[in-house]
């Protein structure tokens, strides 16, 4: 029998108590340990049973429970002591308005299709997810203006068990709205504000949800509404659930729902951040809004929307983009784009990429770049890797120079350090390695712990792991109905004092999670040492549809039952953020064995870092800028292979000559107090020097000095004037149909074919410039040492000046550099448009090089 009618029951505090609901509905609380003592006090069995959740822990104790908590004075004290710090916090200059003022309302918009902010909001999958709530949580502490925009799953991602033979099985619980740390958006009367977005041909009925993260709200849309059918209502059922069309549907909805979200707040956000092309249908509904509210034409409209878009890619392969065919775009947005003005051709060009001949599907990441002039890979090698993969967008550029830089990811130190660590870390660093995020100097203290406290502090951690391990494996193997013997043994697995290896991650084909197990006999001689013994904790899900990954899992599982081996070898079900949380807070080495180049970057190694953990990694992702001798070790030395079967074989003998030779040597090399110097002079020498780099509060300072703020700015110097804009766009319009009179018609060297080194090379250019004139361009010399096919690597960029005209349209450029070794150079000339409001040179994607006969 269906409810004729709802109502939202709410937990009865006792006066004294009221303040526990302000800190249970910000997640503040998840990265201020007292916080989370306070709350796992309020119910020490419910926090467990709960899941961490606050919220559900208020809704569901006995009021006998909480009358007894309202007459303990330590606790009312311990209450009022967080609630104030909680308002103190909220209140605070931060790093942002002591450096740029004030801001009374967002200003960036960051648009992501999943956050992972705590186990108690299950809305996110694995790192994409889990990098975007720390994105959250380092704007909060920064004081950056921003709000988050997300969608509110009802089922979110799946919870992972395995049968008996070790295949993976899933299940969908539905979360419990009314019972999570979030609440309706509501409007000026107290409704719940929603809104409508056309989805084809009918319109979806939209809310919003708040979720308080520190100073920074997050907004997450939701179609399950009575009003909505079935279909519609389950477009936010699932991550990452269903078929294409389905996907297609959540994206509109977090794309142009999550802009109207934003808007139906009266808030004028300046900058969109797209994490992911998930959102990029974003670019169109804020094209939209410009149009309108400003009164100016599609190009216009086009041009700002541009002008303030960020998208962060974290796909390595053109495989993981999302792409709809031609017919499925017509259905859901033929009569949307109608009304734009914009040509359906011109609109299907926006989802390719070089590919302007009207065929191919419509790409979202393609949609992403062309609508945004700021794009980043997400670590130094995968910006690399990205600018190979989208290369056929800039024809003419040489792939360094294409525009997509690198912003290395973080982890935010607060979220992921354990309890212990932090204390040692107030006591010889200070408490401003927490509350003053834009200070990375405070990690060079690191030495001044001294070692035997840094060790026993790492040891108590891993006995804990050890202790939530067992735990974990018992309530899995009860729930399967498992023999006792078999739960006897999960009691007795793993030794506190070994060396432990974690492995956690999504088991994606590519990230090899069998790699360790690939010389089983070699493996086990490692692990079941007499005196050196080693375990492995491995954790992780495979996409339910991909039985590839669920087989990999299995291999792990019927390797870990042999008896040998058993209380070496533990997989961990239903990888979670409390279960990573527990697993990087106290292993001895984080393992990640990636197919190079193939992981965008990884941040289960970074937070293993703040813990003082080692990493032991393929030369991928942010390990390949990270590592140096004394930081970790390097499986192989960052090679690529074509023959992944050799590259398998290759890598795990050197993941294996690692163990054996130098990680399990170190490990156990002690002097007479039993501390393994050696190996804690790498911890910290690890943790000092990559601590103030691969953290959070760094990434977001990054992103908002080199991408939001310069791009706000742009946007109003195009918007002060009335005729800026449109004078812009005309320029812009200009050179695009004069392009194909610009030529680079001869270059001539000054010099002989010889110079010494320090001496110049002066070279002048007959340039061809049709209509246009020598301030709408710039005139380059491209200039580098030669390979043994004449091509030009590690080249540098000189401006030609003093233009003289020939005649009509005919102009030479000249200039002359310096080159400061000995060797054989290369050089050539190239013409790129030029204007004071270019975000950057390749902003039109027009060069032109000399005609190769």
């Amino acid at each position: 029998m269906k409810a004729l009618k709802a109502v939202e029951v709410q937990p009865e505090l006792p006066k004294r108590l009221t303040g526990l609901l302000e800190i249970a509905y910000n997640l503040w609380w998840t990265w201020q340990p007292e916080a989370v003592q306070l709350l796992r006090r309020v119910d020490p069995e419910l926090w467990e049973s709960t899941g961490h959740n606050p919220v559900m822990i208020l809704g569901m104790i006995q009021q006998e429970r909480l009358l007894k908590l309202e007459k303990d004075p330590g606790f009312v004290a311990q209450l009022d002591r967080l609630v104030e710090k909680l308002h103190d916090y909220r209140s605070a200059d931060t790093w942002f308005t002591r450096t740029y003022g004030k801001v009374e309302q967002p200003r960036v918009a960051y648009f992501s299709m999943e956050f992972g902010l705590t186990e108690c909001l299950p809305i996110y999958s694995g790192g994409l997810g889990l990098l975007a709530g720390d994105h959250l949580k380092s704007a909060s502490e920064l004081g950056i203006p921003l709000v988050g925009v997300g969608l509110l799953y009802q089922k979110g991602y799946f919870r992972q068990y395995l049968n008996a033979d070790g295949w993976q099985q899933e299940t969908y619980p539905d979360n419990d709205v009314y019972n999570m740390p979030l609440r309706l958006v509501t409007d000026a009367h107290g409704q719940p504000l929603k809104f409508d977005v056309e989805m084809g041909n009918h319109n979806i009925s939209v809310q919003a949800w708040d979720v308080h993260v520190g100073r920074v709200r997050l907004l997450l849309l939701d179609t399950n509404l009575p009003v909505n059918s079935p279909a519609d209502r389950a477009i936010t059922a699932e991550l990452y659930g269903g078929d294409t069309s389905m996907r297609m549907r959540q994206e509109i909805i977090l794309g142009i729902g999550g802009v109207r979200a934003v808007k139906g707040l009266g808030w004028r956000c300046l900058a969109s951040h797209l994490n992911e092309g998930h959102s990029a249908f974003s670019t169109l509904e804020r094209t939209k809004h410009v149009m309108r509210d400003r009164g100016v034409s599609l190009d216009q409209a086009l041009e700002l929307v541009r002008k303030s878009t960020l998208f962060t890619t974290h796909t390595p392969v053109p495989a993981g983009i999302d792409e709809f065919p031609e017919s499925m775009m017509k259905d859901y947005f033929g009569a949307y784009i109608g009304s734009m003005g914009m040509p359906w051709e011109e609109f299907m060009a926006l989802g390719r990429l070089g590919d302007r001949d009207g065929r191919g599907s419509f790409n979202m990441a393609c949609l992403a770049l062309n609508l945004s002039y700021r794009a980043n890979g997400v670590s130094q090698l995968h910006g690399e890797v990205s600018r190979f993969m989208w290369q056929r967008g800039w024809p003419d550029v040489p792939q360094s120079e294409i525009p997509i830089g690198a912003v290395t990811n973080g982890v935010h130190p607060s979220s992921w350090i354990s309890y212990e660590m932090a204390e040692l870390f107030d006591r010889y660093l200070g408490p401003g390695w927490a509350t003053q995020p834009a200070d990375q100097s405070i990690w060079e203290n690191i030495d001044a712990i001294p070692d035997e406290e840094l060790w026993r502090t790492h040891e108590r951690r891993r006995e804990r792991m050890v202790s939530f391990a067992r735990k974990r494996l018992i309530y899995f193997l009860t729930r399967r109905g498992a023999l006792e013997h078999e739960i006897q043994t999960a009691r007795e697995v793993l030794d506190p004092e070994a060396l432990t290896i974690g492995f956690a991650r999504r088991f994606a084909t590519y990230k090899r999670g069998t790699l360790l197990f690939r010389d089983g006999e070699r493996l086990k001689k490692i692990l079941c040492s007499h005196d050196r013994p080693v375990q492995i904790i491995i954790a992780g899900k495979a996409h339910p549809r991909d039985n590839e990954g669920k087989e990999l899992i299995k291999q792990i599982i019927h390797f870990a039952r042999q008896p040998e081996v058993r209380h070496h070898i533990v997989f961990l079900e239903d990888y979670d953020i409390a279960l990573g949380r527990s697993l990087v807070q106290g292993v001895d080495v984080w393992l990640n064995t990636p197919r190079r180049p193939m992981e965008a970057c990884g941040t289960s190694g970074m937070k293993a870092l703040f813990n003082g953990s080692l990493n032991a990694s393929i030369l991928d992702g942010w390990w390949a800028e990270a590592y140096q001798g004394g930081r970790g070790w390097a499986i192989g030395a960052g090679e690529d292979y074509i023959d992944y079967a050799l590259q398998d074989e290759v890598e795990s003998n050197a993941l294996y000559h690692l163990l054996e030779e130098e990680i399990v040597p170190l490990f156990y090399q002690r002097g007479n107090d039993n501390l393994p110097r050696g190996w804690i002079a790498k911890m910290k020498t690890s943790m000092r020097i990559l601590c103030p780099m691969f953290n959070s509060n760094r990434m977001v300072r990054e992103y908002t000095e080199r991408f939001y703020l310069p791009a706000m700015s742009e946007c109003r110097k195009l918007t002060e004037h009335n005729d800026a804009l449109p004078s812009y766009c005309h320029w812009k319009n200009t050179i695009r149909q004069s392009w194909k009179d610009v030529a680079v018609v001869k270059v001539e060297s000054i010099n002989h074919d010889r110079v010494t080194v320090g001496r110049p090379i002066s070279v002048k250019a007959t340039i061809a410039l049709g209509a246009l004139t020598p301030a709408d361009v710039q005139v380059q010399l491209y200039i580098g040492r030669t390979n043994p096919e004449g091509e030009i690597l590690d080249a540098q960029s000189v401006v030609l000046e003093d233009p003289r005209q020939l005649n009509d349209g005919l102009w030479v450029f000249s200039g002359s550099t310096t080159c400061r070794q000995s060797g054989r150079y290369g050089y050539s000339v190239r013409v790129l448009p030029a204007h004071p409001s270019m975000t950057h040179s390749l902003e039109m994607r027009l060069m032109r090089w000399p005609t190769r006969n």
